[in-house]
């Protein structure tokens, strides 16, 4: 499970958190943890907006559509 994480000062969401160890992801596409990141959330892990709502699937899908 990850949550997206709005960085304070620009108010842009560019981290994402590993529930399950509470580690920062930082969209960084030379970061493995980040390439991992995307393809659990393609194959149905579940990702949480800022807020912490659970996005759905479609919804999980175009948002890492939209990443680097």
């Amino acid at each position: 499970m990850y949550k997206l994480i709005k960085n304070p000062f620009t108010n842009n969401i560019d981290t994402v958190c590993r529930l399950s160890d509470n580690a920062f992801i930082p969209f960084d596409p030379a970061n493995t943890d980040y390439a991992n990141f995307k393809k659990e959330v393609l194959a149905g892990a579940e990702l949480q907006d800022a807020d912490g709502n659970v996005m759905t699937q479609a919804e999980a899908d175009a948002f890492i559509a939209t990443l680097p």
